[in-house]
C-alpha cells in the first residue's frame, strides 16, 4: 500500500508544480486537491483556498492531531535556468517551484492521512489541512480556518526539515518606534533633540539581554534596522523614527517581550503584528519521543512557518532541505518523499499504539 501511496504522491506533486500558485492565487491548486480527494472518496471542507478533511470515523470525544502544510509558493527566483512549472524529473530529482517548499511535505502528509483515513480504531482523530497564504503569513490561510477545525491536541506542520524534528521555531515581532523631542534652531540653545533620545533607546536595544534564555535558541535577538529623522541641517528634529526586528524564542511570550521593552525605553513602541509567535513542543512530548526513538534529531528552526499561528504544541517535520527553499531550480529527491511517507506513518502508528496501551 505504501508503494502505491508514494506513486500517487509523486504524481500529485508533479500536477501541483505545473499549476502556478502564488500566495493569494491558489485557487487552481485548491481545485486540484479537491479533485484528488473526490477521486479517493475523502470527504472534505473548504474555505477560501484552504481544504481540510477528517478521518472517516471521526469521534469528537477523542483528541485530534492536525496534519498541516501549504500549497502556495513564492514567486520564481530570477536565477531559474529551468521552467519552474515543468515538473521535470532528472537523476532522482523532481524539479519545480514549490517542490521542496512545501509540496513534498504536503503530498507526504496527504499520503499518511490516506493510510489511516478508513481505520475505525484510531485513538486520535486526524485533521488534514492543506492551506493557503503561508508564504506571506496571510490572513486567509490557516488562521482563517482554525476556528472551524475544532479542538486540536497538537500538530505536525509539514516543512522541509530532512524529516528531523524542529521542536521550536522563532517568532518575529517588528516594532515601529518614535522618539519625541521639541523642534528648535540648531544655531541656538533651543529644542530637545529627538535623535539623542533615540540613541539612548537604540543603545538599550543593542545591549539588553533578557534574563531567561531558550534551551534551544539561546537569547532573544533584537536588531535596529531602520532609522529616519530630520528635515534639514539647521533644525533640531522633533521626532526620530526607528524600526526594530525582534526574533523571539520560546522563553517568553510576545506580550511579555513587548511589556519589558516598553518599560525600558522612552520612545513610543508599536508592534506591526502580534501574530507570528514563537512556537514549541515539549521535548518529552510523546510525538517527539517517538521520533527520537526512530533515530530522528531535534533542533530549533530559525525560519517562520504556519506554526507561528497555532496556539497548540506543534512539531515541524517534512522531507526536503530548508536550504533549497526559494532557490533557483528548486527540487526535491523522489526518495525523500518515499521515505517521508513511511516515516510519517510509522511515527503516527507509534503514537496511536502508545495511546492505546496507556488506556489498557
Amino acid at each position: 500500500m505504501i508503494d502505491q501511496l508514494a506513486e500517487d504522491s509523486i504524481k500529485l506533486l508533479r500536477e501541483l508544480i505545473k499549476i502556478p500558485s502564488l500566495s493569494r492565487e491558489e485557487d487552481q491548486t485548491a481545485a486540484l486537491l479537491k479533485s484528488f480527494f473526490r477521486t479517493h472518496q475523502i470527504r472534505f471542507h473548504e474555505k477560501a483556498n484552504n481544504i481540510w478533511a477528517y478521518n472517516a470515523h471521526y469521534d469528537p470525544s477523542k483528541p485530534t492531531i492536525l496534519l498541516n502544510s501549504h500549497h502556495d509558493t513564492v514567486k520564481p527566483n530570477p536565477g531559474y535556468t529551468r521552467d519552474p512549472f515543468a515538473a521535470d524529473m532528472e537523476d532522482g530529482k523532481l524539479f519545480g517551484l514549490g517542490s521542496n517548499d512545501a509540496g513534498g511535505a504536503l503530498v507526504s502528509l496527504i499520503a499518511a492521512f490516506r493510510y489511516f483515513y478508513p481505520n475505525p480504531d484510531l485513538q486520535y482523530n486526524l485533521c488534514l489541512a492543506a492551506t493557503a497564504e503561508e508564504e506571506i503569513s496571510g490572513l486567509n490561510g490557516i488562521e482563517l480556518i482554525l476556528p472551524e477545525l475544532g479542538t486540536l491536541d497538537f500538530a505536525i506542520v509539514g516543512e522541509p526539515t530532512e524529516m528531523n524534528l524542529a521542536i521550536a521555531e522563532k517568532g518575529l515581532m517588528v516594532l515601529d518606534c518614535v522618539a519625541t523631542g521639541v523642534a528648535g534652531h540648531a544655531a541656538r540653545d533651543e529644542g530637545d533633540n529627538a535623535i539623542y533620545k533615540a540613541i539612548k533607546d537604540i543603545e538599550w536595544f543593542s545591549t539588553y539581554r533578557f534574563p531567561r534564555e531558550s534551551e534551544v535558541f539561546g537569547p532573544i535577538k533584537m536588531s535596529v534596522t531602520i532609522v529616519n529623522a530630520g528635515s534639514q541641517h539647521n533644525v533640531v528634529p522633533a521626532t526620530c523614527n526607528f524600526t526594530v526586528d525582534v526574533r523571539l524564542t520560546d522563553a517568553y511570550s510576545m506580550e511579555e517581550v513587548l511589556q519589558i521593552i516598553r518599560e525600558h525605553v522612552s520612545s513610543e513602541v508599536q508592534p506591526r503584528s502580534m501574530r507570528l509567535k514563537p512556537s514549541s513542543i515539549d521535548k518529552h512530548h510523546p510525538i517527539v519521543l517517538a521520533g527520537l526513538g526512530m533515530g530522528r534529531k531535534t533542533y530549533g528552526s530559525p525560519t517562520t512557518s504556519d506554526q507561528a499561528l497555532l496556539n497548540i504544541p506543534s512539531l515541524k517535520m517534512g522531507p526536503g532541505f530548508s536550504g533549497r527553499s526559494h532557490m533557483a531550480d528548486e527540487y526535491i529527491y523522489v526518495r525523500e518523499i518515499e521515505e517521508a511517507i513511511s516515516i510519517y506513518i510509522t511515527l503516527l502508528n507509534k503514537i496511536i499504539i502508545n495511546e492505546a496501551l496507556a488506556k489498557r
